[in-house]
């Protein structure tokens, strides 16, 4: 190893960057910390133990068309609600989009709350989602295109989209979005939590020929930004991103995206689609920083991850779960993944991927309905 006095001018810059660096997460730290394990923890054991799904009412094709004036449907949140009340769910994730904050900010303003009086109705606290890295990377407000037939969630967008991503000068709109939206509701109690960004580093979606070459390093970048524009507004929710894939048994085998993912996280989120032996495995790599553990997303049938095999090491180890799909509609989420190389136009899936029910409200297994109901007693 070099002497400090004879460091070149490499190891100098090297030294530098890291210095800087940690400078500046000691100043975002103390500007406005993360939660302490204890705090976490005590929140958390104020929780029931929390159940949900993904939600998006079945007549809506993407986040936009679900919160758009023109679209937004709040006698369908209703029923569908009521269904997941009635199985048991206390909880939703759902996803928000920038875009609707930047073509009618009072508008969405109103129609979150509307949103937050339904959920409350039905005794179910949401986790609000305010960026998604997954699927169209070039999303536009206005009417929605339809599904395309036979293919699994063919609509949904991105926020932000690819363009918005790449170009600095949009930056502060989408600060301006974060920072309003939690202003506004970062002090209402019918929200559990805030999940900064969904699956921030994914290019491995259908569009990943024409998705943002550099996304990795842009949200490396940004991501910690979000999590300070929200903490900025002193909520009182705790803010979580969710790992999704990798091996996260250790720091030093995360990739830089997971590492903030976890240093920046009040409590610990992640997905898993694998088997009820991956999803343990998981939890207890997890377990290793004694916060709070959600699972918000997970269950797909053909693949073993189905709720009877997961819920209960769920409620095992007191961890969050949130299944992908509610009601069978216009994401068309009963398809499988490989559905986008090859349709299901005229054979429809022997076993549903997603989704709970059918879009009358009858479930899609009465069996797996019953388990479900009784696993969430408590």
């Amino acid at each position: 190893m070099a002497h400090p006095t004879f460091l070149r001018d490499d190891d100098k810059r090297v030294k530098f960057l890291i210095l800087a660096s940690c400078l500046w997460l000691a100043q975002a730290s103390f500007a406005q910390p993360r939660w302490e394990e204890r705090k976490a923890n005590s929140w958390y054991k104020h929780q029931p133990w929390l159940v949900g799904s993904n939600f998006i009412p079945s007549d809506a094709v993407n986040q936009l068309e679900m919160w758009q004036s023109d679209t937004f449907n709040p006698e369908i949140i209703d029923k569908e609600l009521g269904l997941a009340e009635n199985l048991g769910m206390n909880s939703a994730r759902v996803f928000l989009h920038d875009l609707v904050w930047q073509e009618d900010t009072l508008g969405f303003q109103r129609r979150i709350e509307a949103f937050l009086t339904i959920a409350n109705k039905h005794r179910i606290k949401p986790i609000f989602v305010l960026f998604d890295s997954c699927w169209d990377p070039y999303p536009h407000p206005g009417p929605q295109r339809e599904p395309t037939p036979g293919v699994h969630n063919s609509r949904w967008v991105q926020s932000p989209g690819a363009t918005a991503l790449a170009d600095p000068v949009q930056a502060a709109r989408l600060q301006a979005y974060v920072k309003g939206v939690v202003g506004l509701f970062g002090k209402d109690r019918r929200i559990l939590a805030w999940d900064m960004w969904n699956e921030p580093d994914n290019g491995m979606s259908a569009y990943g020929r024409v998705d943002l070459a550099n996304k990795s390093e842009v949200v490396v970048a940004m991501l910690p930004k979000v999590f300070q524009w929200a903490r900025s507004e002193h909520p009182v929710q705790p803010l979580t991103s969710g790992l999704w894939t990798g091996d996260w048994s250790a720091l030093d085998k995360m990739n830089e995206v997971e590492r903030i993912q976890v240093g920046f996280s009040d409590v610990i989120s992640f997905h898993n689609y694998g088997k009820p032996d991956d999803f343990e495995r998981r939890v207890k790599w997890l377990q290793q920083y004694h916060r709070p553990i959600l699972c918000t997303e997970y269950m797909a049938r053909p693949q073993g991850s189905t709720f009877e095999g997961i819920l209960p090491i769920a409620k095992k180890y007191k961890v969050g779960a949130y299944n992908w799909g509610l009601v069978n509609g216009k994401t068309q989420t009963n398809l499988p993944w490989d559905s986008w190389e090859h349709p299901y136009v005229t054979n429809p899936p022997a076993v549903w991927f997603h989704d709970i029910f059918r879009a009358d409200g009858t479930p899609y297994s009465a069996q797996e309905f019953t388990f479900i109901r009784g696993v969430t007693k408590q």
